[in-house]
């Protein structure tokens, strides 16, 4: 099968995270696509083929399947983009139906994703006091402004704020022992975040979930972080910026626009770029 390698939010022509996309007449069984995910070696790849009107969707990492995926379908509508032209492409996800839409933009394609609807509630203490130890972090280390929470958007996460830039770079942990924590939790990721300005922030994203240290842009966590500061009344304006990877090297850009309806689908925006096809 062709797999397109394609890095999501990329900051122009560089940076970005790299998905595999395969589209297909029919999706192949379960085996299969985890083998090629597994072959192909990013974070995750999304598999695609038409069902009525628009396309199903599955989302594979080298080691599981997830239920949604951000930046994989940001990679998928560049793909869709390059095959069909500019539109919204209506999606069905295991547990969701969203859209994606994109354009061209000179080499780059420019996608947006509306996200499932989204939820937050508080990190229960235990996980907390559990999780700031895998991170070598101390509760003064976190922003008291953005309390630790968990919270969904199409998949669920921890998200830790920290006070400082300087905390976040520091972000160090044990693989196999976040992996436990996270598969027996249920998070697909962990989000680390700082606040430079309240529509700015710096993120990071341990995927130890699915066998993936870190990630360098990751769609569904800043749609589900986005839901979050619109719950706790955070002073967003309507929209944030999101700068990630750039501590791995690899600088990314997400953009989420946050409609005011509590618990609705955020818009999670960015650039693609192709990578190469084999």
């Amino acid at each position: 099968m062709d797999v397109l390698r394609i890095a999501a939010f990329s900051d122009g022509d560089n940076g970005g995270n790299p998905a595999g996309v395969v589209i297909g007449t029919v999706l192949d069984d379960a085996i299969e696509m985890q083998r090629v995910a597994a072959e192909v070696g990013f974070s995750e790849t999304a598999f695609a083929a038409p069902e009525g009107d628009g396309w199903r969707v599955r989302y594979f990492s080298p080691e599981s399947e997830v239920p949604f995926c951000g930046h994989a379908t940001i990679a998928l509508g560049a793909a869709l983009v390059r095959q069909f032209g500019d539109g919204i492409f209506a999606l069905t996800l295991n547990q969701a139906t969203i859209t994606v839409e994109g354009f061209r933009d000179g080499a780059n394609i420019v996608a947006a994703l509306q996200s499932p609807p989204t939820r937050s509630r508080p990190a229960p203490p235990e996980l907390l006091a559990e999780t700031l130890a895998l991170f070598g972090y101390q509760a003064n280390d976190l922003d008291p402004a953005i309390p630790p929470a968990l919270i969904h958007g199409g998949a669920d996460h921890l998200v830790l704020a920290l006070k400082s830039r300087e905390a976040l770079a520091a972000m160090a942990y044990d693989l196999k022992r976040g992996q436990a924590l996270m598969r027996r939790e249920g998070l697909v990721t962990i989000l680390l975040a700082y606040a430079e300005a309240p529509a700015l922030f710096h993120t990071r994203n341990s995927f130890a979930s699915g066998g993936v240290y870190e990630d360098p842009a990751t769609g569904a966590s800043t749609a589900a972080f986005a839901g979050y500061l619109r719950d706790l009344g955070w002073p967003h304006g309507g929209a944030i910026d999101i700068v990630q990877g750039e501590d791995m090297g690899m600088r990314s850009r997400l953009h989420a626009d946050i409609p005011p309806q509590p618990g609705s689908s955020i818009r999670v925006s960015g650039t693609a770029r192709m990578m190469d096809a084999g």
